[in-house]
């Protein structure tokens, strides 16, 4: 059956950053029940971590409602307009150099640093990052981690960049990230007008991590000449933009924390799943707001705009080597799919993205190539029985890092012969 463009879309975008979302129902045999959120707030933990869902229920008089009731929606939500003349001149207010689009070629060869250096290219992969965060943390206690000139993140990818970037200081930081929180610290439950579920939790996470401290010292970094990019996708444009992380922390304002935060969480909102995110900005002296979503819809992993990547492209990779951490499996794996919605679906979007990321690594390869320089790649190695038992399993996360930090501490990471990688891959193990 021939998928529209627009469920297309959809259904890779809802996997970009949580692939294994077919798995999120305890079993997958089980017979589909009625949720009762009134008996599910009932219990301490499930209450504290959905606190609007259960809010209804706090009250007898609100427990006695009726059920249309539950599942009234809020108002739709407003937003300053924009239009094409506007976007064209839109900048971040008092940081020129914030940002630029992910398929400039101009703008990016001028945001890099003066003296080329590796580069580090972190994938999307949801809860499995918890495999790169492993990797960075064993990579540093074999004292062969370099310092990057260059930090490149989409999605999961962006939420680790930044400990990437600062260095193996950051190490905890990363691994807490990964082996301390669960799906009840990225999302609640609840739909909203623009999603499935709420991510507020995820946004009390990011402020909880980014502190002031931590934009310091990306702030420092810059300032020597390196570089954090993550990128995120401009709804209203239909193009991604790579926000220039360190530029920003330079500010070092109040404003400049809110925007490091909102970008974050906007490179990991998965359409129609995760809410989007307004990014506020000034066109010609008036306000106005864009509509961010996860970058990972323009690509699995970034390393350069895509006119750098294509065959016909002379330019080079300015890089002296080039790192990339691939936070998702790259084998199709067999698995029984159940005659549900959510696992043909699921299924489905995982197909597409695994087949995305092994193009998107195989054209950065060929660039790498073309360049002259070496390109490595890491990526978990998984066997068709080691999945989660849901999105941001915690127990499967800590596993998946720690075979990350045993991969880091090897003396070979990274395979070099990505083109034999790819090749295996592409067929089921």
């Amino acid at each position: 059956m021939r998928l529209t463009a627009s469920l297309a879309v959809l259904a890779i975008a809802m996997a970009l950053a949580a692939p294994s979302l077919a798995l999120a129902q305890p079993e997958a045999a089980a017979p589909a029940k009625k949720r009762s959120f009134a008996a599910a707030c009932a219990k301490a933990a499930f209450a504290k971590n959905n606190p609007k869902t259960c809010a209804r229920y706090a009250k007898k008089k609100k427990q006695q409602q009726p059920a249309q009731e539950e599942t009234k929606q809020p108002e739709q939500p407003s937003r300053l307009d924009l239009t094409p003349e506007q976007q064209a001149v839109a900048i971040i207010p008092g940081i020129p150099d914030a940002r630029f689009w992910a398929d400039s070629e101009a703008d990016f060869v001028k945001a890099l640093p003066a003296q080329p250096g590796p580069w580090l290219s972190l994938s999307t992969g949801g809860g499995d990052g918890a495999f790169g965060a492993g990797l960075l943390n064993g990579w540093s206690e074999s004292g062969k981690r370099p310092a990057f000139s260059v930090v490149l993140g989409v999605s999961t990818g962006a939420l680790m960049a930044p400990y990437a970037f600062i260095g193996p200081s950051q190490d905890p930081g990363l691994k807490r990230a990964y082996t301390e929180y669960n799906a009840g610290d990225i999302f609640e439950d609840v739909k909203t007008p623009e999603s499935l579920v709420d991510t507020w939790p995820l946004g009390r996470l990011i402020a909880k991590e980014v502190t002031p401290e931590l934009l310091a010292q990306v702030a420092d970094a810059h300032k020597q000449g390196r570089r954090l990019f993550v990128v995120t996708t401009n709804l209203d444009a239909s193009r991604g933009t790579v926000w220039n992380m360190g530029a920003i922390a330079a500010k070092g304002d109040e404003a400049a924390l809110k925007l490091f935060r909102n970008i974050l969480r906007a490179s990991t909102a998965i359409p129609g799943l995760f809410p989007p995110v307004l990014i506020d900005v000034e066109a010609n002296g008036k306000p106005a707001q864009e509509m961010h979503a996860d970058g990972g819809l323009a690509g699995q992993v970034f390393v350069a705009p895509e006119v750098m990547l294509n065959s016909s492209s002379t330019t080079k990779l300015p890089a002296t080597e080039l790192y990339v951490i691939a936070n998702n499996r790259l084998s199709p794996e067999f698995q029984m799919a159940e005659r549900q919605l959510i696992f043909v679906l699921g299924r489905s979007i995982a197909m597409g993205v695994q087949a995305m990321l092994r193009v998107n690594l195989d054209r950065a390869y060929a660039a790498a190539r073309k360049s002259g320089i070496p390109f490595y790649l890491s990526y978990p190695a998984l066997a068709t029985d080691q999945q989660g038992k849901g999105v941001f399993d915690s127990e499967f996360m800590k596993g998946l890092f720690e075979q990350g930090v045993t991969r880091g501490k090897t003396g070979t990471p990274f395979v070099e012969d990505v083109g034999e990688v790819l090749r295996n891959t592409a067929q089921p193990k």
